[in-house]
């Protein structure tokens, strides 16, 4: 039995080291230069008030012009440097000329957190090869290339962090969202293996697994198959309190995880039991989400592809998505993105 004893205390002194390590890098935002990628709203949005908060000044980058403006007007109000460029993640030109002019407006990027995505929700045999190519695109290799275009000015200071804004559908593949999922451990399998390879130069990588957030998101997400169902589904688990957090709660911890240099951070409770059971045990794990998609709306005779502000029902106006809507408005997610 004393080998036990000794392995025992082995993992545990690994395990504080870690602990040690990954804490010891304090790093002070104030007057730092954070740059977010989907600033405009939603996560992106409450993240940058959190960093504002803590003095930081913010670079916001997205496809919106509208929501940007306003996401200015506000932060700005409250006496926050802000500088935005509108840009695509999937426009690797754009997506540098928008933060060459951020540099030039605030100084060096110090902080990159890159939040933009999109969710495309339905069965498997509902969906198109397109929306696998397009979480990839946007999801995935959207932040390798804010990456890129920040990597070298990190490296020849010798400092900077990068937050990837995964999900635990970056370990966990659940039924439905299987693009996004996709999507997100790739995003997780690159931000771990870049946090691997940037540690020597300075730069300090985080991986963020959060789980369902009340973000006021649902209505830009893309349903298929059966969408009024899948989108009552999506909206009504979204908004309950007992399977999602408030985005403000999440934005906290995010930003106290590049405070301290964190490797990963999992958001949520729900979020943490579904890693942990699925790494302990994934089998059974595997059986439960197969029931679960038994369950779920198949994708019918002649599937369609809506957005959430399109695919609106009495339910999700109900009560059960009372706090979801408030978020909508809350985090400047009201905007259609069918009349842009």
């Amino acid at each position: 039995m004393r080998w036990l004893r000794v392995a025992a205390a082995t993992t545990a002194a690994v395990l504080l080291a870690r602990r040690v390590l990954a804490r010891s890098r304090p790093f002070d935002l104030t007057g730092r230069v954070v740059a977010i990628t989907g600033g405009g709203r939603g996560l992106g949005l409450e993240v940058a008030r959190e960093a504002a908060g803590r003095g930081a000044k913010l670079a916001l980058i997205a496809r919106s012009p509208g929501e940007l403006a306003a996401a200015q007007r506000e932060l700005a109000a409250s006496g926050t440097a802000v500088a935005t460029a509108v840009a695509d993640v999937r426009d690797q030109a754009a997506l540098a000329a928008a933060f060459a002019s951020i540099v030039d407006a605030l100084g060096p990027i110090d902080v990159l957190i890159n939040v933009a995505g999109v969710i495309e929700v339905g069965p498997i045999d509902a969906l198109s090869l397109g929306d696998y190519v397009e979480a990839i695109d946007i999801n995935y290799l959207g932040a390798v290339r804010a990456v890129e275009a920040v990597l070298p000015a990190m490296r020849a200071r010798g400092t900077g962090r990068i937050v990837n804004i995964s999900s635990v559908g970056g370990a966990i593949v659940v039924p439905h969202l299987v693009p996004y999922c996709a999507s997100k451990f790739a995003l997780r399998a690159y931000s771990e293996g870049l946090r691997a390879e940037s540690l020597r130069d300075g730069i300090v990588v985080t991986t963020v697994l959060p789980g369902l957030m009340r973000t006021g998101s649902p209505p830009h997400a893309t349903f298929s198959g059966r969408t009024k169902s899948e989108y009552a589904l999506f909206a009504v688990s979204d908004a309950l309190p007992i399977l999602s957090l408030p985005v403000a709660r999440a934005a906290r911890a995010i930003v106290d995880a590049v405070e301290r240099g964190d490797a990963e951070l999992v958001i949520g409770w729900p979020a943490k039991l579904a890693a942990g059971a699925y790494a302990r045990a994934p089998r059974t794990v595997m059986r439960a989400m197969s029931l679960l998609a038994r369950a779920l709306p198949k994708g019918g005779p002649s599937p369609q592809r809506r957005s959430g502000f399109e695919s609106e029902s009495p339910l999700t106006q109900s009560p059960l998505t009372a706090l979801s809507r408030r978020a909508t408005e809350r985090q400047n997610e009201a905007l259609d993105p069918t009349a842009r």
